[in-house]
């Protein structure tokens, strides 16, 4: 891995997760410059190596989520290796984990026992449920979190069973609240320096979906709302949805501005909707949603998306296709915003390839993030950081011996 670089430059993290949520936040941290060490398991490894596995042994989802990273194979349940996890915080800055509660506290790992190798030690907990409370030790992955989160409930068509988004949105977002937790009590160490001991952040993915539910509960209990789900529109808010156009393809438009809706009802040829003291505010288009998303639809019928798109363009009113994998790898954009990164990696047995990977995160101007090398392979660098903990010869060998790594 070449040198550090970036805000981070310096800092250690301990991951200790697997799948999606923890990794993620890793994954961040790493992509800024800290140095974030991944423990798996011996043999096997983060699960998520072998989801969506193609071909050959890792999976391209494990090669972007564990960019940036190092691996290390450390077997948690063994003495031995609780040792070298310890060994690791006390050098560290931040460990994340993402066990079902009480697991790290049954292995001696727990953030007492850390923080008393290193009061500064920032612990960063995600789970299904949170470390407290009646569901604590339910287990929980992030389509379970979604349900009780509350956005299930929205999602689909009235009548139909809920859909679930098409990427692990749950993992995902907490996996953000992880590094913002992390980054405040990075902060408040630096701000109060003989504080004691570190912070300790307990994200729970529920909590983590729940935080995007906008005013779901206040509606209920200010006036009784009970939000179900109203297909690819947005309740409240008019005109906003997804239309079909002459070509088959799909066109997202959001004319729900008082002045982008008329400047939308001129460019489908509606100057009379615009002139209609009904349509005039928020309130009275969405109580005439069906007869604008019927005028909208009838306009876009007629037209491909493509022309569409350029007519709603023309006017200034926010739209935009819906783009599939095979469209993002060719658009533009995407290519001058630095989101599309091009990396040699192994892509089967015997078989390399340069593959697309997504850029970096947000954009910084003076000390940007950068991908320093792709998801690694398994304990590719078990020795290197064992060797950091003075850790050498036999003594490695021994552990390895043992299965310990």
């Amino acid at each position: 891995m070449s040198e550090q670089s970036g805000p981070l430059a310096g800092l250690r993290v301990v991951e200790l997760g697997n799948f999606i949520a923890a990794p993620t936040a890793g994954r961040l941290l790493a992509d800024f410059g800290a140095d974030v060490v991944k423990v798996e398991r011996p043999g096997t490894g983060d699960e998520l190596r072998r989801w969506r596995l193609h071909d050959g042994d890792t999976s391209l989802l494990f090669r972007t989520l564990g960019r940036n990273k190092r691996s290390v194979t450390v077997d948690l349940r063994r003495p031995e290796g609780q040792d070298i996890v310890r060994a690791l915080a006390a050098r560290s800055d931040v460990l994340l984990e993402n066990f079902r509660p009480g697991t790290l506290e049954r292995w001696g790992l727990g953030p007492g026992e850390l923080r008393a190798l290193n009061p500064r030690l920032v612990v960063v907990r995600v789970s299904g449920y949170g470390q407290t409370g009646p569901y604590r030790d339910r287990p929980g992955f992030g389509g379970v979190a979604e349900a009780i989160g509350g956005l299930r409930a929205l999602t689909g068509y009235p009548g139909q069973a809920p859909t679930r988004v098409g990427v692990s949105l749950a993992d995902s977002v907490a996996g953000l609240y992880a590094v913002i937790g992390a980054l405040m009590g990075l902060l408040r160490r630096e701000r109060e320096p003989g504080a004691r001991p570190g912070e300790v952040v307990d994200v729970a993915l529920y909590e983590a979906v729940y935080s995007l539910m906008e005013s779901l509960l206040p509606d209920f209990d200010a006036h009784g709302v009970v939000r179900g789900p109203a297909g690819s529109a947005l309740p409240g808010v008019a005109p906003s949805n997804t239309y079909r156009c002459a070509d088959g393809k799909y066109i997202v438009v959001s004319g729900n501005g008082d002045a982008i809706f008329r400047r939308l009802a001129h460019a489908i040829g509606r100057a009379d909707l615009a002139a209609d003291p009904r349509l005039a505010d928020n309130a009275g288009r969405v109580r005439h949603t069906g007869l604008l998303d019927e005028a909208i639809g009838a306009w876009a019928a007629t037209l491909t998306q493509e022309a569409a798109e350029a007519a709603l363009l023309a006017a200034s009113v926010p739209s935009g296709p819906i783009l599939t994998a095979a469209d993002i790898a060719k658009d533009p954009h995407f290519e001058a915003r630095g989101m599309h990164e091009r990396h040699r990696v192994r892509v089967g047995a015997g078989r390399e390839a340069e593959v697309t990977f997504p850029g970096i995160v947000p954009a910084l101007a003076e000390r940007p993030g950068r991908t320093r090398s792709l998801g690694p392979d398994l304990g590719e660098h078990t020795e290197a950081v064992l060797a950091e903990l003075g850790i050498t010869g036999d003594a490695v060998a021994g552990l390895r011996e043992k299965g310990v790594i």
